[in-house]
C-alpha cells in the first residue's frame, strides 16, 4: 500500500509539471502571437512610410528632371513621369520620357531608347544630383567631360542650367571639359597645364 501512495505521488508530481509545462508554453505560444501581430502591424507600417517616400521623391525625379529638359531643349516639348509599380513586395520606379510632337501626338520611352545621348546625360547628371541632395552628401557634383555627348547648340543651355542648379540648391558643380562654351557659363575656370612633369592651374575667368 506504502508502495501504491508513492507511486501515486510520483506520477501525480509528474502530471502536475506537465501541467505546468504545457501552460507555460501555451502562455509563450500566446506571447509570440502578440508579437507576430505586431511585428506584421510594424512591417506595414514600415513598407507604407517607404512607399509614400518613394512616391515623394519620384515626384520630385519627375520635377527636376522635367524642368532641365524644358530649360535645354527648348525646342522640345520633353516631360518625365515616374511609374511606380510593385514587383515581388518592392517597389519599383521606371523614368519614362515623354514628348508632345507639334500635331499634338505623344511619344514616350527610355531615353536611352529613342532619344539619344543628349537627353540622357543630362537626365544622368540630373539624377546623380538629386541622389547627392536625397542622401545628404557632400553637394559637390564631379564632371570629367560627362556632357559630350550633348550637341553642341544645347550646351549654352546646359550651362545657364547648372547655374542656376548651383545658386538654388547650393551645389557645387567641377566639370573637367574642352568646350569653351560651358568655360563661359562658370563662376570660375581654371586652364591646367602640364610643365615639367607637374600639372599647374591659371585661372582664365
Amino acid at each position: 500500500m506504502t508502495a501504491l501512495r508513492t507511486r501515486l505521488s510520483k506520477v501525480e508530481g509528474r502530471r502536475d509539471e506537465v501541467v505546468g509545462r504545457l501552460s507555460a508554453t501555451r502562455n509563450e505560444i500566446h506571447d509570440l502571437e502578440k508579437e507576430d501581430e505586431i511585428l506584421d502591424l510594424v512591417g506595414s507600417l514600415f513598407r507604407t512610410l517607404i512607399d509614400a517616400e518613394v512616391t515623394d521623391n519620384a515626384k520630385a525625379v519627375e520635377r527636376l528632371l522635367t524642368e532641365g529638359l524644358q530649360a535645354v531643349f527648348e525646342d522640345m516639348d520633353l516631360r518625365v513621369r515616374a511609374e511606380i509599380n510593385v514587383q515581388r513586395g518592392k517597389v519599383a520606379v521606371d523614368l519614362i520620357t515623354m514628348q508632345t510632337q507639334a500635331d499634338g501626338t505623344v511619344t514616350e520611352g527610355e531615353s536611352t531608347d529613342i532619344y539619344g545621348g543628349s537627353v540622357a546625360t543630362l537626365e544622368s547628371v540630373l539624377l546623380r544630383v538629386i541622389v547627392i541632395l536625397r542622401r545628404g552628401m557632400r553637394p559637390l557634383l564631379l564632371l570629367d567631360e560627362s556632357l559630350g555627348a550633348i550637341a553642341e547648340h544645347y550646351v549654352p543651355n546646359v550651362g545657364r542650367f547648372l547655374s542656376l542648379l548651383c545658386r538654388r540648391l547650393s551645389v557645387d558643380v567641377l566639370t573637367v571639359s574642352h568646350n569653351p562654351t560651358l568655360v563661359e557659363a562658370a563662376d570660375k575656370a581654371y586652364r591646367i597645364k602640364k610643365t615639367g612633369g607637374k600639372a599647374t592651374f591659371r585661372e582664365v575667368r
